[in-house]
């Protein structure tokens, strides 16, 4: 306040000294008149009058301007310090008279006020780009991690330790592979997914569906979808978010739906092993000597009804096999030409129920491959009965083997019939999945391809699909060469034990 009674008492001064000059020059000038001319006192005062005036604004001006001055100097600031583009330079105070100290003060103050509005955005980035202090992360009632380049957890909300069972602590710091032990239905892993990432974009999406978290023995079992984002050089360093949506009841019915399933099904091995016995007897005994066309298609498919409901059968329970990873493979080196005609020879009266012909073309020299008998022919069996049902009204399906340019034994079932739309193809392996189009027409569990990738992937190939809807479709799946197999993987020379499993393992290090 005292520089501002400063700047009061300096207004005043100047205005008492333009009053008491103005005064001066009013007396000097009529005194003048009066003494060197002839004038009478009212010209000689108008002249006063008017000549005072001039010199009263003459002194209004500079007053105003030195009063003004401060004010200047503190526009001048304002603009300066602005964010918008006026292009004010930084004020001087040269040109101010009166009141400077004052105007010093309050720039020095203003200064400063930017100064603290300045580090107090900084520290509110900070702590917006530091999760830990972040409302939002914090309180997400979705488990959320965010990881570093390296694969570390930087930060996980309490959602996520509650869901994993750990505490924030346990968690933070850790490989990510070490705290959330995840496994995935398909080869398409989070791991798999974030090495490509990072190697071709700079940004990436992905998301994942029916995840198991492998968890301790005193935490419940897990299964969720699994969101990521990928930001390759992030200046957090939080690099890439994982997000997991939590479907444990909704996927755990599935499962046990298909355990139930295996249990009950299993009761009908016996009486459909008997019912099978019957009809071979029957056709054995009885077979010749029935000259009616018609008992003979009854017999007939009599027998194609037994031999799709034994498949049923086998493909539940190894569903239920493959999902709790029991079913074990035995490979040995086999001709892939007899296998594969044996197994055709079996679904040849199933086709022929269906008045359909399997054409065979089998390349010649094909060498041996690795090969568990039973459960390949499961493969066969489902791709040749998915072609049957699906061909409609066409009467043919092609069946062909050869050594593709990889080096690998190729076999492909390709029917004429309906044909698959390219919105269902990405799904087609999944479990229990069925085109919603026709699966009130045509019957099936969704199993039959799920267990099919599962065994082909378990000999170490692959299974692929083509189709153009009303053109037909194309499976197909490889096989290695027994010569192919690496010499620690065949340590008898005769037989090889491998898992057939439904779950990836996400990382490399601790892939089966």
């Amino acid at each position: 306040m005292d520089r501002l009674d400063e700047l009061r008492s300096q207004v005043r001064l100047h205005l008492l000294a333009m009053v008491v000059i103005q005064n001066i020059i009013a007396i000097l000038i009529i005194g003048g008149l009066l003494a060197s001319t002839n004038l009478g006192i009212t010209e000689s005062a108008l002249i006063t009058l008017s000549l005072s005036s001039i010199a009263a604004l003459i002194g209004v001006n500079i007053v105003s301007s030195r009063v003004v001055e401060p004010m200047r100097a503190l526009w001048q600031t304002v603009l300066h310090l602005s964010p918008a583009e006026h292009g004010a330079t930084a004020p001087t105070f040269d040109e101010v008279r009166m009141g400077r100290e004052l105007v010093i003060s309050l720039v020095n103050q203003i200064y400063q006020l930017i100064n603290i509005s300045n580090q107090a955005e900084a520290e509110m980035e900070l702590l917006s780009g530091d999760l830990h202090h972040n409302f939002i992360a914090q309180n997400l009632p979705l488990p959320m991690v965010m990881l570093d380049e390296t694969e570390t957890i930087r930060f996980a909300n309490p959602a996520a330790a509650a869901y994993v069972g750990l505490t924030v602590e346990e968690m933070v710091g850790k490989n990510v592979y070490m705290v959330i032990d995840m496994s995935f239905p398909s080869e398409e892993t989070f791991d798999k997914w974030l090495k490509t990432s990072k190697v071709k974009s700079a940004t990436a999406v992905s998301s994942w569906e029916r995840v198991r978290l492998n968890v301790r023995d005193d935490h419940p079992t897990r299964l969720f979808d699994l969101a990521a984002y990928y930001n390759r050089n992030n200046p957090e360093h939080n690099e890439t978010m994982l997000v997991l949506f939590d479907h444990t009841k909704e996927y755990s019915q599935d499962d046990q739906a298909v355990s139930f399933i295996a249990l009950s099904v299993h009761e009908l091995r016996t009486p459909l092993t008997l019912l099978r016995g019957y009809i071979e007897v029957f056709e054995d005994e009885l077979g010749k000597n029935i000259d009616d066309p018609e008992l003979k298609g009854f017999m007939m498919k009599m027998n194609a009804q037994a031999e799709q409901l034994t498949a049923f059968v086998n493909n539940i329970l190894n569903v239920a096999r493959v999902d709790n990873d029991q079913l074990e493979l035995k490979l040995h080196s086999e001709d892939w030409s007899t296998t594969l005609k044996s197994s055709i020879e079996m679904l040849s009266l199933r086709a022929k129920v269906r008045d359909i012909s399997l054409k065979c073309s089998f390349a010649k020299d094909l060498p041996p491959v690795a090969i568990d008998k039973l459960s390949i022919r499961e493969v066969v069996n489902n791709l040749v009965d998915n072609a049957i049902k699906y061909s409609g009204t066409s009467k043919t399906i092609e069946i062909k083997t050869f050594l593709n340019p990889e080096g690998l034994v190729e076999t492909t079932v390709q029917d004429f019939g309906l044909g698959i739309s390219s919105s269902i193809l990405p799904n087609l392996f999944s479990k229990f999945y069925r085109d919603h189009r026709n699966r009130a027409q045509i019957g099936g569990t969704g199993l039959g391809l799920y267990l099919a990738k599962a065994i082909v992937t378990a000999h170490g190939g692959t299974i692929t699909v083509k189709s153009h809807e009303g053109q037909g479709s194309t499976f197909g799946f490889t096989l290695l060469p027994y010569d192919k197999l690496g010499k620690n993987q065949k340590p008898n020379d005769f037989e090889i034990t491998r898992g057939a499993h439904g779950w990836i393992k996400n990382h490399s290090l601790y892939r089966r």
